[in-house]
C-alpha cells in the first residue's frame, strides 16, 4: 500500500503532465488524442484523490488527541501530555456512557468527572446526579468532532464563516456594503467632504435540529474493538449535517435558514437551448457579474452539484482547451476557468430555470453553531425488544448571508427553454 506521501507526489506529477500538455498544445491544435490523454490523466487523478481522502481521515483520528490535548494546554494550563491524558480519559468515560449508560462508569470516573465540573463551574460532560437515562450534554471534543465530520457532507460549511456561541439567543449583525465608498481629491486648506458608512443590522437566529432517532445493536455495544463513538459521531453527522446543508443552500429563511442560493442575487441567464447546460461565454458572464473587488480578495469561488461538475469539465475556453485545471501542489485547489471549486449536493441540478450555479464571495454567509449538542440514550421498551439501544441528539444553528447587498454572490439561471441552437462548446 502506498504512504499518503507517494500519492500526493503521485498526485502531483500527473497535476504537472497535465498542465504541460495544455500549455503545449495551442489553440486549435487540440485534438482528438490530446482529449483523450487528458481525460486519462483525470481518471488517474480522481482515483489518487480517493486514496488520500481515506489516509487522511486516518491521520486526522491518530493526531486528534494530542492535537486537543496541546490547545488544551495553551488555553487552561498543564503539560501538553496531562491534557492528552484528560481528553482521553474523557472519551473514555463518554464510550463508557454510550455503552452502558451512567451506571457503567467506574467510580474513578466517576471522581475525574466531579473535579473536572468543579474546576470548570459547569456540567461539562455528564452529570452522575442525574438520572441515567436523560439528555447529556456531549464533551467539547465529541462536539467538535462532530463538526468537523459534518464538514464532509456539506458544502457550505467548507466555506462560509463559521462562528460557536454558547447561547442560542438572537444575535444581531452588522451589514455594511462598502463597494459604493470612495475617497476624493482635497485642494489645499479645503475641509474635506463626509461620507458616514451606513450599516445594517440583520439577525442571526439558530433552529433546532434532531438526528432522528439512531438504534445501535446490543452486539456493537458489547464489541469492545468497535469506536463506538466515532461510530455514532458519523451516524449524527451524516443526519444533521445533510438537513443544515441543505437549508443552509437552498433555505426559505422562513422557519429556517436563509440559504446561499436563496439570497444570491441573478448574474447570468443561460443562452437559450441551455436548459441542463452552461457555455464558456455564459461563464465569463457570470464571473463578471461580481463587483471586481471581490474577485479580487481572492474568496471567490464556485459552486455547484456534482453533476454540474461533470459538465463543466467538458467545456472548452476560447482556444478549445478544457476548462478544468487540476491543482499541482496539495494545497492549490483544482480549477474551472482559473477558480476554486466547491461541490454541493444540495445545490439545484441544471435544468430549466435552475439555478445551478454560484459564483462569488461564500465568506459573506455565516453559520453559527451553538456549542451545546444534547444527547439522550434510550432504553425503553421499543428498543429492548428489538435488540437494540437508542440515541438522539439535538443541536442548534443558523445561517445567513449577512452583506447589505447581494453583490457579492450571483447565480447561473439554466435558460427557461430548449428552443434555440444546442451549444456545441
Amino acid at each position: 500500500m502506498k504512504s499518503i506521501q507517494q500519492l500526493r507526489e503521485q498526485r502531483q506529477a500527473a497535476a504537472i503532465e497535465a498542465r504541460k500538455l495544455l500549455e503545449s498544445v495551442e489553440g486549435k491544435n487540440w485534438g482528438s488524442e490530446d482529449q483523450e490523454k487528458y481525460d486519462r490523466i483525470m481518471a488517474d487523478i480522481d482515483t489518487i484523490d480517493a486514496d488520500i481522502e481515506r489516509h487522511e481521515k486516518v491521520l486526522n483520528l491518530e493526531s486528534k488527541d494530542e492535537q486537543r490535548g496541546k490547545a488544551l494546554a495553551e488555553q487552561v494550563g498543564g503539560s501538553v501530555d496531562e491534557q492528552t491524558h484528560n481528553v482521553k480519559q474523557e472519551k473514555a468515560i463518554f464510550n463508557a456512557f454510550l455503552r452502558g449508560g451512567i451506571d457503567a462508569l467506574t467510580s474513578e470516573q466517576r471522581l475525574f468527572l466531579e473535579n473536572k465540573n468543579k474546576a470548570a463551574g459547569i456540567q461539562n460532560a455528564m452529570s452522575t446526579s442525574t438520572p441515567a437515562e436523560g439528555g447529556y450534554l456531549a464533551p467539547t471534543d465529541f462536539q467538535a468532532t462532530l463538526l468537523e465530520e459534518m464538514k464532509a457532507y456539506g458544502g457550505m460549511l467548507s466555506v462560509a464563516t463559521i462562528i460557536n456561541t454558547d447561547s442560542g439567543n438572537t444575535m444581531e449583525w452588522p451589514t455594511v456594503d462598502e463597494t459604493a465608498q470612495e475617497g476624493e481629491i482635497v485642494g489645499e486648506n479645503a475641509t474635506v467632504a463626509r461620507q458616514d458608512i451606513t450599516f445594517g443590522v440583520t439577525n442571526l437566529d439558530v433552529y433546532k435540529y434532531s438526528s432522528k432517532d439512531i438504534a445501535v445493536p446490543f452486539e456493537l455495544l458489547m464489541d469492545s474493538q468497535v469506536d463506538l463513538e466515532a461510530y455514532i459521531i458519523r451516524a449524527l453527522a451524516e443526519r444533521i449535517a445533510r438537513i443544515q446543508n441543505r437549508h443552509f443552500t437552498v433555505g426559505t429563511a422562513t422557519a429556517q435558514p436563509q440559504g446561499a442560493v436563496t439570497a444570491s442575487a441573478l448574474g447570468k441567464t443561460g443562452t437559450t437551448g441551455q436548459t441542463t447546460t452552461v457555455i464558456y461565454d455564459d461563464l465569463v458572464d457570470l464571473e463578471h457579474s461580481i463587483d471586481p473587488a471581490y474577485r479580487a480578495a481572492g474568496n471567490a469561488r464556485y459552486m455547484f452539484h456534482d453533476t454540474t461538475l461533470r459538465a463543466l469539465k467538458k467545456l472548452r475556453d476560447a482556444d478549445d482547451r478544457p476548462l478544468w485545471v487540476p491543482g499541482v501542489a496539495v494545497s492549490e485547489p483544482d480549477t474551472i476557468n482559473g477558480y476554486a471549486y466547491t461541490i454541493n449536493q444540495n445545490m439545484p441540478v441544471m435544468a430549466a430555470d435552475a439555478k445551478s450555479i454560484l459564483f462569488g464571495d461564500f465568506s459573506k454567509y455565516i453559520i453559527r453553531n451553538v456549542m451545546q449538542t444534547q444527547l439522550f440514550r434510550m432504553t425503553d421498551s421499543a428498543f429492548t425488544r428489538n435488540g437494540q439501544v437508542g440515541f438522539l441528539a439535538f443541536a442548534r444553528a443558523g445561517g445567513k448571508f449577512i452583506a447589505s447587498s447581494n453583490s457579492s454572490l450571483k447565480h447561473y439561471a439554466n435558460s427557461s427553454t430548449e428552443e434555440g441552437p444546442t451549444a456545441t462548446q
